[in-house]
């Protein structure tokens, strides 16, 4: 049971980049799915958090707007595209799953990606 997270990188205020969170030896079918974020010093915050049978998505109002989840059920994929990204979206972000509507926690059985860097920077 493995979330695998990638697409993070290097971009400049005002790009985009579309991040990857692959489940293998599970299905991600009846799973609500979440994208979080955090930068060192402070504490875990929700950005996304989808329902993955019907895509169902709720975001923080920081990213509503620019930020835009979406899935693949054939690849048991969860996808977060982030535009017009601003330098405080730097973090390191995760995907994970039993995330909740109100984006301030997951479930006690969570499953957590291990991490891609997003930096944000001119």
């Amino acid at each position: 049971v493995q979330l695998q997270a990638s697409g993070g990188g290097l971009v400049q205020p005002g790009g985009s980049l579309k991040l990857s969170c692959v489940a293998s030896g599970f299905n991600l079918e009846h799973l609500y799915m979440g994208w979080f974020r955090q930068v060192p010093g402070k504490e875990l915050e929700g950005d996304a958090c989808t329902r993955f049978t019907d895509g169902t998505t709720y975001y923080t109002d920081s990213v509503k707007g620019r930020f835009t989840a979406s899935r693949d059920k054939a690849k048991n994929t969860l996808y977060l595209q982030m535009n017009s990204l601003k330098p405080e979206d730097t973090a390191v972000y995760y995907c994970a799953t039993e995330c909740i509507e109100s984006l301030d926690g997951v479930g006690s059985h969570a499953v957590w990606g291990q991490g891609t860097q997003v930096t944000v920077s001119s």
